[in-house]
């Protein structure tokens, strides 16, 4: 799979993610579960949805 996750997306992604892990963690908050994907994506440079739409924010194609 290509990946269609670009540079300031991802960083973002991954701040994010562990960002609402971290605040799920310190607030005992089932919440922070949604940074797993969010972190995922960004770390593997993929994402469904983007996919499912066509979407690339990366530069190489």
């Amino acid at each position: 799979m290509k990946a269609n996750v670009g540079g300031i997306d991802r960083i973002l992604r991954i701040v994010l993610g562990a960002g609402l892990i971290a605040w799920g963690i310190y607030a005992q908050n089932w919440l922070g579960v949604l940074g797993v994907p969010l972190l995922f994506s960004g770390l593997m440079g993929q994402c469904f949805l983007y996919r499912l739409f066509g979407i690339s924010t990366c530069r190489v194609r």
